[in-house]
């Protein structure tokens, strides 16, 4: 996957979360050198939320970066993100949602769940842009600081998407995520396995969790 790194941003400080597109963690404040690290397509004008009771990662890259796109009014935008990247990821009781509003109609709500009937989701070579993120987390074999581009770790940077190879990055063997619940823009995977999958179209605004007031 091959994307353009686009100048002219620089976003001096702002929260890395961990995460999984299905999940996410702990919070770092770093400095990115120089540029905006964009992420490999053009996001939608919409975020969408995802819950699950557990998520368990192995071999996860995490570093900053920019997700670029548009609003739905067609007005471009940049969102500074986590792109957190695992060679495996199992997701239990996971539940997406994306709610849209339809002129004439009102909001409806997209949700998605799977992983909730003994069977997990399952996703091989995931890559995951957040926004938001809240959970319990423990991380085995963690090295914070690390320069995105060292190659001793098992999962690479997403191609297209780091502006400088010395740039900061975190990575740990394992990565379990509890009680998640978080917001994102973009996940790729190389399969994503769903067992059990529902999907509907629920009238009104029915996320998988409300945000907190």
């Amino acid at each position: 996957m091959n994307s353009q790194v686009r100048g002219g941003t620089r976003w001096k400080r702002f929260a890395l979360v961990m995460v999984p597109s299905i999940a996410a963690t702990a919070a770092v404040g770093v400095g990115l050198a120089q540029g905006a690290l964009a992420a490999s397509f053009s996001v939608s004008g919409q975020d969408f939320k995802v819950r699950a009771d557990e998520l368990v990662g192995e071999d996860l890259i995490q570093y900053g970066g920019i997700a670029e796109g548009h609003d739905l009014h067609g007005k471009p935008q940049k969102h500074p993100v986590t792109i957190s990247g695992f060679k495996k990821a199992t997701i239990t009781n996971m539940c997406q949602s994306l709610v849209t509003p339809v002129p004439g109609i009102g909001n409806i709500t997209l949700k998605l769940q799977t992983g909730h009937k003994g069977r997990p989701a399952v996703a091989d070579n995931i890559y995951l842009d957040v926004a938001e993120l809240d959970a319990d987390a423990k991380f085995e074999q963690l090295d914070i600081g690390v320069a995105v581009g060292d190659k001793s770790h098992a999962t690479k940077p997403q191609p297209g998407t780091v502006s400088s190879p010395f740039a900061f990055s975190q990575r740990a063997k394992t990565a379990t995520l509890t009680n998640v619940r978080q917001k994102a823009w973009a996940t790729t995977a190389g399969t994503f396995t769903l067992p059990d999958l529902k999907l509907r179209l629920l009238s009104g605004d029915q996320p998988c969790y409300q945000d907190e007031k």
